[in-house]
């Protein structure tokens, strides 16, 4: 079986993306050691950046991701800030800053950068379309996906399985498996 390190410290993430591994006969082995992020406005840079720093560190290939929620109305926040606003903020806090806006219109951005010791990083973005709702709703995913409301379920409703066939991180694991292919 191929394997792939995944630096990530994220168990959401983790487990999402080692089952969607799975299903194409990889295993994922995490890495939680992390790497210093850029501080940059765009996802792509920073998972590269990330990519490549922990492939040259660890001297085997790895993929890292870089993932956010982009809302319309507040110019793209929390963007490439989002896990800092999730673990200071909280979607309670999300929800006050939308609560008197009727443009609800955001997206879940992944980005999955892999790199080799020695060659340089490569990039593959994913994203969803959808609203913040205007209530948390559901217990499943993590994160932001009680409130990120696709065809009018959250991620946080629809349940791992279902969210793992659609979501931003699947559309981005899939373009990076097309190209290992």
């Amino acid at each position: 079986m191929r394997k792939i390190v995944f630096v990530t410290g994220n168990a959401g993430k983790f487990r999402e993306v080692k089952a969607m591994l799975e299903e194409r006969g990889i295993e994922a082995i995490q890495n939680k050691d992390g790497y210093p992020e850029l501080q940059e406005d765009d996802l792509e840079p920073i998972a590269a950046y990330g990519a490549k720093l922990v492939a040259e560190k660890l001297k085997m290939p790895v993929m890292v991701d870089d993932s956010g929620i982009f809302i319309t109305v507040l110019n793209g926040f929390p963007g490439p800030y989002s896990a800092f606003v999730e673990n200071n903020l909280g979607n309670p806090r999300v929800l006050k800053l939308m609560e008197d806006e009727t443009d609800r219109r955001a997206q879940f951005k992944s980005v999955i950068g892999y790199c080799e010791p020695g060659k340089e990083p490569v990039t593959f973005t994913g994203v969803v379309e959808g609203e913040i709702a205007y209530e948390e709703r559901g217990t499943g995913g993590f994160g932001y996906d009680p409130i990120f409301e696709y065809e009018g379920q959250t991620f946080g409703e629809i349940g791992d399985e279902e969210k793992n066939k659609i979501s931003h991180r699947r559309r981005a694991l899939d373009k990076f498996l097309e190209w290992l292919d």
